[in-house]
């Protein structure tokens, strides 16, 4: 349990994202979190590289609504006072918090506040060790620097771990994370790190993240995007729709337009999908260009449009509604969105 939301063992997939602010800055990051609650994510992520910000943790936790988890590297005693301002969860990394007992002191207090660790494995921060053993990083050696904190919370019978195996490469994090659910049930946060910018980081994301959820790995995601996070937490919404995992929000469906379009789809798409994208209507919404597939698709609907040679088609719950002229079709979607949501 990370604050209220469950992970593993049937939980549904839960959606994850981190800020991009300072830390200590609290107006600037609790702004970003607030955004990001309002995107639809469910658990937020915050680096803490100092002890400004690790301070800033209870304060941070009394103004938002969904649970905390702090990020922490290198500075295993950042970690502690993480844990004594309230943290929800912690994140470290096997590749650099240090020696065996710094685990295990962390482990200790994080036993006694009833808060779960996330072992981060990532392919660009591997043990110095491992790396010296593999030579490159692999799946095999993720998988062990895994095993090595594991080993150490086990003797400790601290189990309340959370798994994640990630690199840039999406390859490499299938393999990971296929061979780690092989071997393990502790649940798997899913990621490709460092996934870039734009298209290459959504295609990059929804491979290396979607196809392991197809195989029925995973027990919550956060999809990497450079820049500001609040498009990673749309992308994993409509992934996990896509998928069937997770129901509610405004889907939209349009076709990708031919020279038997009947009128501008892809500006009418992009007017829906700007106002009720974030929206948390649980609504289909199908808009097509001409007769071919258009009524099939908007008959199962919730709410349908396609074009005919003069007028545009408006169908309601898989029923014609009305045709109405093509000028009126933005307004009547509309009207219709916001009555039904």
């Amino acid at each position: 349990s990370v604050g209220g939301v469950k992970l593993g063992a049937g939980a549904p997939v839960s959606v994850q994202s981190m800020t991009n602010t300072q830390t200590s800055d609290l107006d600037a990051t609790l702004t970003q979190i607030r955004r990001l609650e309002s995107a639809g994510c469910e658990i937020v992520r915050v680096a803490i590289p100092d002890e400004a910000s690790a301070e800033s943790i209870g304060e941070i936790k009394k103004r938002i609504s969904i649970p905390l988890v702090g990020d922490i590297h290198f500075n295993y005693k950042l970690a502690l006072l993480s844990i004594k301002n309230g943290v929800d969860k912690l994140r470290i990394n096997p590749g650099n918090i240090g020696a065996e007992w710094k685990v295990r002191e962390i482990a200790e207090a994080a036993a006694d506040k009833g808060i779960p660790l996330r072992i981060g494995v990532n392919a660009g921060s591997l043990p110095a060790r491992l790396i010296e053993k593999y030579s490159h990083p692999c799946a095999e050696a993720m998988v062990e620097a895994a095993e090595w904190e594991i080993e150490i919370l086990d003797k400790l019978n601290f189990k309340d771990i959370v798994v994640s195996l990630k690199a840039s490469q999406v390859p490499l994090t299938l393999n990971a994370n296929r061979l780690f659910a092989g071997k393990y049930d502790y649940p798997l946060h899913l990621g490709v790190t460092e996934a870039g910018f734009g298209y290459s980081a959504v295609v990059k994301s929804a491979l290396g993240i979607g196809v392991l959820l197809e195989q029925g790995i995973g027990d919550t995601i956060r999809v990497s995007i450079t820049g500001d996070p609040v498009p990673e937490v749309r992308v994993a919404r409509y992934l996990l729709s896509s998928l069937g995992l997770k129901k509610g929000g405004f889907n939209l469906i349009a076709c990708p337009t031919c020279a038997r379009m009947e009128f501008p789809v892809a500006e009418i798409a992009e007017q829906l999908e700007s106002r009720f994208g974030d929206s948390h209507c649980s609504l289909t919404v199908a808009v097509m260009g001409c007769v071919v597939n258009g009524p099939g698709e908007a008959r199962e609907a919730d709410i349908g449009i396609t074009g005919s040679a003069n007028q545009a088609l408006l169908f309601v719950k898989g029923k014609l509604l009305k045709s109405l002229p093509k000028s009126q079709i933005l307004d009547e979607m509309e009207k219709l969105i916001k009555e039904l949501s």
